[in-house]
């Protein structure tokens, strides 16, 4: 939505527009010169108007009643009712954040009780009231977003989500909620802020204990691991993952990718071996309690296992590199494995023939120049190794091709 206020003028008929203002989020996309997504309108018209003109009421779990709207190749508008007897000034205070109680007319005047805009524009995240945390704890993991997309916590607003009766009302809220905030942290400029600011204020323990096991874990030896303990190195790759990609779930994955060192036997520390293998299913339990998509666990379950070995590329036989990007291919990590190997070291890279390994493991018997009638004279036993050899001999001839084209190129 390129101009909110544009679409509420074609949305509501001019006798309407002194009774709506639009708020929140799209306030602050507007303010901030970026298209937002939604909308968001609080209004004094009476129900049946809004259901004149297409809204449907929506009764959340969680919310209010919402008045909905759909627009294809737009986004969604949604309005609610201020209470009778309420204000919009009330109305502003009641938000999370001082950057969020904010509010335009229809013709563009702005209202701003509590001074969000110079908020938003110092990139600072104040809370609207002492009990903004107390009056909904999740909002603890929104200003943890905050921060992971660039902003600060004041001070103030640090305490306030610190207080023992924050932390503990976190139990019985919806996994659901912070899986939400947890994935648009993912896709912040600065994510690993996020899980640190966790750590420090003991939020979520329930939700990922896993965050908070890593601490007492180290890394690995120290000639490998001078960052010392696990949740320093995994912020680490986090990072590095960052830096390399904006898809969320290849920084997931890259933030995780160590999981199973927690099953490591304590008294085998520094070394974790096995801890590829380790982490596989505990991937897979930690996406079901948060409740992620069934590719996120497959994919942060593939990542662990095969993590160790694409950080060993260089030593791999041609049928392991084969056989490892054939996997990460069907686990659906073929662009995230790479980068989550690169990050898992300083200064790593990508290694340069896996777009090659990947299209060659990807070859039918029918790319491979093998007919129906030669694979079916084999015993079934011994033809996935037919084609694993045809595959070997079709990635060291096209290598050898590119060695070749390199050599002349330098020439």
């Amino acid at each position: 939505m390129d101009d909110p206020l544009r679409l509420v003028g074609q949305l509501f008929p001019a006798p309407c527009h002194d009774y709506l203002y639009l708020v929140g989020g799209s306030v602050r996309d507007r303010l901030l010169g970026r298209p937002g997504r939604d909308l968001d309108l609080v209004t004094t018209l009476d129900p049946s108007v809004l259901q004149r003109l297409g809204f449907r009421p929506v009764q959340g779990r969680t919310t209010s009643l919402i008045w909905f709207l759909a627009l294809p190749g737009e986004g969604t508008v949604e309005v609610t009712l201020l209470p009778e007897g309420s204000s919009l000034a009330d109305d502003l205070r009641r938000r999370d954040f001082t950057m969020n109680a904010l509010a335009l007319t229809p013709n563009g005047r702005l209202l701003d009780p509590l001074n969000g805009r110079r908020d938003l524009e110092q990139r600072r995240v104040r809370s609207c009231s002492a009990s903004c945390f107390r009056d909904d704890p999740l909002r603890l993991f929104r200003a943890l977003r905050f921060e992971a997309e660039g902003r600060r916590m004041t001070p103030e607003t640090r305490a306030l989500a610190a207080q023992p009766e924050v932390l503990n009302g976190l139990d019985g809220m919806p996994v659901e909620r912070f899986s939400r905030e947890l994935v648009k942290a993912l896709a912040g400029a600065e994510p690993e802020r996020f899980f640190s600011g966790m750590a420090a204020l003991g939020a979520g323990r329930h939700w990922l204990p896993e965050v908070f096991a890593m601490s007492a874990v180290p890394a690995g030896p120290p000639e490998y691991h001078p960052e010392g303990d696990l949740l320093t190195h995994s912020l680490q790759v986090l990072q590095r993952t960052a830096a390399l990609t904006p898809d969320p779930l290849a920084r997931f994955c890259g933030f995780l990718h160590d999981l199973g060192k927690l099953q490591s036997d304590p008294t085998q520390y520094p070394r974790h071996h096995g801890h590829d293998e380790a982490g596989f299913e505990p991937a897979r339990r930690l996406c079901r309690r948060l409740r992620l998509p069934t590719a996120w666990g497959r994919a942060l379950a593939w990542s662990c296992r095969l993590h160790t070995r694409m950080n060993r590329w260089p030593e791999l036989r041609d049928a392991t590199r084969l056989k490892t990007a054939r996997q990460a291919d069907q686990a659906g990590i073929a662009a995230i494995l790479p980068l989550v190997s690169a990050a898992d070291k300083a200064g790593s890279t990508v290694p340069p023939d896996w777009g090659l390994t990947l299209a060659t493991a990807r070859l039918n018997a029918a790319g491979l120049g093998v007919g129906e009638e030669r694979l079916a004279a084999l015993p079934p036993e011994q033809r996935e190794t037919f084609l694993l050899q045809r595959r070997i001999e079709r990635l060291r001839a096209a290598a050898g091709r590119e060695e070749n084209e390199n050599e002349n190129g330098v020439r």
